[in-house]
């Protein structure tokens, strides 16, 4: 997965934005004004490319036990944001895979009328 496929990825899924509302590196992509997934520019210019994502602590300790490549949240809270380098042991499928997940754990978090804007339902 390379940035590009990473920014397409991303923006397809249902409302989501980008922001940088930290600095001009910090690429963070939010659903509902919450966010998911944040890189580093200046990492994938220097080919050390991360993300980190949000996932429930539980599979966080796993995850963390299976994978060196996942880490607790670098500047995020440690329960319940992993850090995920590439080009290590989490094979791009994985990747996708945990992406969906922090996404699914945001929207589901989202107010009701929120998430129904999202996806477009009226009424419920």
């Amino acid at each position: 997965m390379n940035i590009q496929q990473l920014y397409e990825f991303c923006l397809s899924k249902k409302g989501v934005t980008e922001h940088f509302p930290f600095d001009e590196d910090t690429l963070v992509f939010k659903v509902g004004g919450k966010m998911f997934c944040l890189t580093s520019l200046k990492a994938w210019e220097n080919s050390t490319p991360a993300l980190n994502l949000k996932c429930e602590p539980e599979k966080n300790r796993a995850l963390r036990a299976e994978f060196d490549a996942i880490n607790p949240g670098y500047h995020m809270s440690k329960i319940h944001w992993n850090t995920i380098d590439f080009n290590r042991d989490v094979s791009d499928k994985m990747i996708g895979e945990l992406i969906n997940h922090s996404y699914d754990l945001v929207f589901k978090s989202l107010p009701k009328k929120i998430q129904n804007e999202i996806l477009g339902n009226e009424y419920f």
